[in-house]
């Protein structure tokens, strides 16, 4: 056990709550599997200790089966695995004795930083410590099944302990038997069913943990299990989206073990460990970097504490160094036609170059903020230049509520969104971010991507064609909205987004590639038709700046789909993505 080297131990009060005629009750941690746990004072030997109280009626727990618990537990005997010290039973109660671990759980250190995620060397060394202690378990036969946040302590050293074999299995020689309980959105389906478990349900859980602890979310939290249930067959999702620092091999290795059919994951932890530690960086490092999270947390005395600030890290060259430098380049493209038109601005040159220059820093630190400040620069000028008429002020207020709710709801969430968005502000084609958005995007934000792209795409073309004059860009909006070419564009655009992402989430190399094919195909059939529309001669015009541009993206993408390789597990080709990492 660690504990204080001088705890402190105030007088004994007439309303303290004392245990077993020894342990004085200091603070209530929360519920744990059939009990509750409470931080006490041993007053016999001077220490800290965690009871687990398991109110034996209220639960249908018998005094024999908290006894097994504390067999099971003290049998357990490891660094990374909490200590169990004693049991005891006063028949309405049973009391588990257990070390005291000076720190917090996983769940509170996850609500207290920024972002509510750890970083890949921190996710590392909870990996490691975790699956070291399982692997310990599940030799000795015993399952934990109820591996979740609340039940990983790590101490001021950056130790990370397992915590409460409470829904522990002790394998017979026939096997393991049937799962007691477990946590909603923590179980596999073969737990949540009542099935035969075995050392790949805890696989599944220890790789849910780390997922949440890398991205901030659990994908299988729900208010059922039957709603957890649907959520596992989905599948959790894309980890490039939400966490884009890790590349494809991390998402590969979890998206493995995080399969609905225990047959697809590793029975044994440590084979876990190897596919997935690699991909996440030092453990040591993670160590050194969670002992002073936790000491930073224990330190504040506020009773509702603020998020913890990370301490400095090197200065090390930003990943995905190329989406970063389109995204700044393609905002620079559109705040320089807009800025000089802004009111306060346009007598300024060196305020607006200030302001330019400031933009794109952003834009490069973070991509996704590209989109919204370059519509609140559109909107500015719009509203600047509407001469008192109120059709520019009102494109400029659609024009920002537009991007902003398309920002909040799929925009921020991946890092080249805004480079989806902007590209048909930036270039003389308004339906050149639809493949990119297939390429970046799930299919409905594509979607939505690559209309709201082309829309905004047309008025700020219009606009800056009219130097944000109001009586120039009716004329040019009525003229634009009136064509069907404009809409038969419009189309393909969208079903361009549609296709590449429908057929790029399948995930392998091949599927990608063809979805950029289809979607090229969709692309160039609406510039047929439009162009056919507009000119009913046998030989219709063809937009060829459109055309080339088309074209030239989309064999783009499909090199940088072979560069980035499959999405998942078991489907060929391999490499790393210059765009995604």
């Amino acid at each position: 056990m660690r504990a204080s080297s001088t705890p402190l131990t105030p007088a004994d009060t007439p309303h303290e709550e004392v245990l077993l005629g020894r342990y004085r009750v200091i603070e209530r941690r929360g519920d744990g599997g059939f009990g509750t746990v409470c931080t006490c004072w041993d007053k016999r030997l001077q220490r800290r200790v965690a009871i687990k109280r398991m109110p034996l009626a209220d639960w249908g727990t018998t005094a024999e089966e908290a006894l097994a618990e504390a067999r099971t537990a003290c049998m357990l005997s490891h660094p990374n695995i909490v200590t169990v010290f004693d049991f005891e039973s006063d028949g309405i109660f049973a009391y588990l004795v257990m070390e005291y671990v000076d720190g917090l759980n996983l769940a509170e250190l996850l609500g207290r930083v920024e972002g509510g995620r750890l970083t890949p060397e921190e996710c590392a060394h909870v990996l490691q410590s975790v699956a070291r202690a399982l692997a310990f378990a599940h030799e000795n036969r015993v399952l934990h099944l109820d591996i979740k946040p609340t039940n990983i302590m790590i101490d001021r050293q950056g130790t990370v302990k397992l915590a409460d074999f409470g829904m522990s299995t002790l394998a017979s020689a026939a096997g393991y038997g049937d799962a007691r309980g477990g946590t909603v959105g923590y179980m596999p389906p073969e737990q949540i069913e009542g099935a035969l478990v075995d050392e790949r349900t805890d696989v599944f859980s220890l790789a849910v943990v780390v997922w949440q602890a890398l991205t901030g979310d659990d994908p299988f939290l729900a208010r059922s299990a039957e709603d957890s249930l649907r959520r596992i067959q989905r599948g959790p999702g894309r980890l490039a989206r939400l966490c884009p620092e890790l590349g494809p091999d991390a998402e590969s290795a979890l998206v493995a073990e995080l399969s609905p059919s225990p047959a697809q994951r590793d029975a044994d932890v440590l084979e876990f460990v190897d596919a997935l530690l690699p991909c996440l960086g030092d453990p040591a490092e993670g160590a050194e970097s969670l002992e002073s999270l936790v000491s930073q947390a224990e330190e504040d005395d506020d009773t509702r504490p603020p998020a913890i600030r990370r301490p400095r890290r090197p200065l090390r060259l930003p990943e995905g160094l190329l989406p970063r430098m389109l995204t700044a380049l393609v905002a620079f493209s559109a705040l320089r036609l807009t800025l000089p038109h802004v009111a306060g601005l346009a007598a300024e040159p060196a305020l607006a170059a200030g302001v330019l220059l400031a933009a794109c820093a952003l834009a490069a630190i973070w991509p996704p903020a590209a989109a919204p400040l370059s519509a609140v620069a559109t909107a500015a000028a719009l509203a600047s230049g509407s001469g008192g008429e109120a059709l520019p002020v009102f494109l400029a207020v659609l024009l920002v509520v537009s991007v902003v709710a398309w920002w909040a709801l799929a925009g921020r969430f991946e890092r080249l969104s805004s480079l989806a968005l902007l590209l048909p502000w930036c270039l003389p084609s308004p339906v050149a971010g639809a493949a990119l958005s297939g390429y970046a995007l799930e299919t409905l934000p594509a979607a939505v991507t690559s209309a709201l792209g082309y829309l905004s795409g047309a008025l700020f073309h219009a606009a800056a064609a009219s130097s944000f004059s109001a009586a120039p860009l009716s004329d040019a909006l009525v003229a634009e909205l009136t064509s069907p070419a404009f809409w038969l564009l419009l189309a393909g655009s969208l079903a361009c987004g549609i296709v590449a992402s429908a057929l790029t989430g399948r995930g392998s190399v091949a599927s990608g590639v063809l979805g950029q094919l289809l979607g090229l195909g969709c692309l160039l059939a609406c510039c047929v038709l439009a162009a056919s529309v507009e000119n009913t001669s046998i030989w219709p015009a063809l937009d060829w700046p459109s055309v080339v541009l088309a074209v030239l993206l989309g064999v783009l993408l499909c090199v940088a789909t072979v560069l980035r390789g499959p999405l998942y597990e078991d489907q060929e080709g391999e490499g790393t993505d210059e765009f995604s990492e």
